[in-house]
């Protein structure tokens, strides 16, 4: 019998709120997050309104800011949430042996060193226009920071929180675009299922919102240009949706088995119950047009949980506003529920906190979870003008009370990666 894994302790920062309680109440209150973005200069981009987190310093989190002075925002959300979830799992009062407690994040890209390297551009441009790779070099030399610049790398997050709480045992990062943090927590699942870690520090952090994140989405055409109202323009599975609104954060999960985690009599959120993960195999930046992969993946999950399909009370979706993943995503749901597809109620919580991406799927997770402790559906916000491509019941502008015990949730990258994660309440 393959072990089990449950949630013990949970944390976030996100544009919602800097904890995991004040993320909760303003989901509940279908408020937004989404305001004109002050991070850089947006002014003359086709999008300047963007998700950011307000109000918050690494200091919050009993840290000393001088200690990570060099750290990118990834990196400083990561340990701010980290350290919520692992106070709330109150699991290394009783950690025996730390080569058994391990960390998996799915985080995206650090430091984006944009005013660095046009500084080192304009040096070595000359009058000619063409580039003199010596001046590049030199002004390289004498700008860069090489800490800053190592935290660029995505794999910066784990290495940090490996160091912050000793965690000696597996550790890796996987940058599988918006599906990053729920393909970490379903490999680190899997790590504590097989018997290689006892706990595991699992989910994502990110933030895009500087000008290469901006530019390359713009570019793409995936960003919503709904300037004029910034809290209407994330508005999935609506008729006028025209793209998801950048976001950022940190979710954090500690995933442990159950036996040690009730042996020490931990507070349970939830259980992880199944893993599903495939690959559409089609085009880097869409969604294969029939859903396969997506329905693999949501059947592969549920089939792993030993489910049927009519079992699962909520989807929290991928549900990102585009026109193209909203419509396929629905049609997969439609595939995967059959007759029953209209039963279930499905929501996208980013239509009020933005596209969190590599730590989307994380903090969708930990929504779940809160769903089914309280009993309350999240609503999907400035949901006005029905698609008849989009058909499901998607939980319209106010929260609803409900009875989950079952709860989904997508996460579909750029790439056709596709994750699904099942979680189940905890009533043993």
């Amino acid at each position: 019998m393959r072990r089990r894994v449950v949630i013990t302790g949970i944390g976030c920062i996100n544009p919602m709120g800097n904890d995991v309680e004040t993320m909760w109440s303003g989901l509940k209150e279908s408020q937004s997050g989404v305001g004109y973005t002050s991070i850089f200069d947006a002014s003359r981009f086709p999008t300047r309104i963007s998700a950011e987190i307000k109000n918050w310093e690494l200091s919050d989190a009993g840290e000393d800011e001088e200690r990570w002075k060099f750290c990118g925002r990834h990196s400083r959300f990561a340990i701010g949430a980290a350290k919520q979830a692992v106070e709330a799992s109150g699991f290394l009062d009783s950690l025996k042996d730390p080569t058994r407690f391990g960390v998996y994040l799915g985080s995206g890209e650090g430091n984006q060193d944009f005013n660095s390297f046009t500084h080192m551009m304009t040096a070595a441009l000359g009058e000619d226009g063409e580039l003199d790779l010596v001046k590049f070099t030199e002004a390289g030399l004498s700008t860069l920071n090489p800490l800053v610049e190592l935290e660029q790398e995505p794999s910066m997050p784990a290495s940090h929180l490996a160091g912050l709480f000793d965690a000696q045992g597996p550790n890796a990062n996987c940058l599988t675009a918006c599906a990053a943090s729920s393909q970490a927590i379903g490999e680190a699942t899997e790590i504590i299922r097989r018997g290689d870690a006892d706990v595991m520090l699992s989910g994502g952090t990110h933030s895009m919102i500087h000008p290469f994140g901006v530019t390359g989405f713009n570019l793409l055409t995936a960003l919503s240009t709904s300037n004029d109202e910034p809290t209407k323009a994330s508005r999935p599975f609506d008729r006028l949706r025209d793209g998801f609104v950048l976001g950022e954060g940190s979710g954090m999960l500690i995933l442990e088995e159950l036996e040690s985690a009730k042996q020490r009599g931990a507070h349970i959120y939830g259980e992880i119950i199944g893993y599903g993960s495939t690959a559409d195999a089609y085009r880097i930046t869409d969604i294969h047009p029939e859903g396969r992969g997506a329905i693999g993946c949501m059947n592969m999950a549920i089939a792993d949980a030993g489910l049927a399909p009519e079992a699962i009370d909520y989807v929290n979706a991928h549900g990102t506003s585009t026109t193209v993943n909203d419509k396929v995503e629905s049609k997969a749901c439609r595939e995967v529920f059959g007759e029953n597809a209209m039963n279930v109620p499905v929501s996208s919580t980013k239509s009020m906190m933005g596209h969190l991406i590599a730590a989307a799927g994380a903090t969708e997770l930990i929504v779940c979870l809160l769903a089914m402790r309280d009993r309350v559906l999240p609503p999907t916000i400035n949901y006005e003008n029905p698609d008849p491509l989009c058909d499901l019941d998607y939980i319209p502008n106010v929260a609803r009370e409900a009875d989950v015990k079952y709860a989904l949730n997508n996460s579909f990258g750029f790439g056709g990666q596709n994750i699904t994660v099942v979680a189940s309440r905890f009533d043993d």
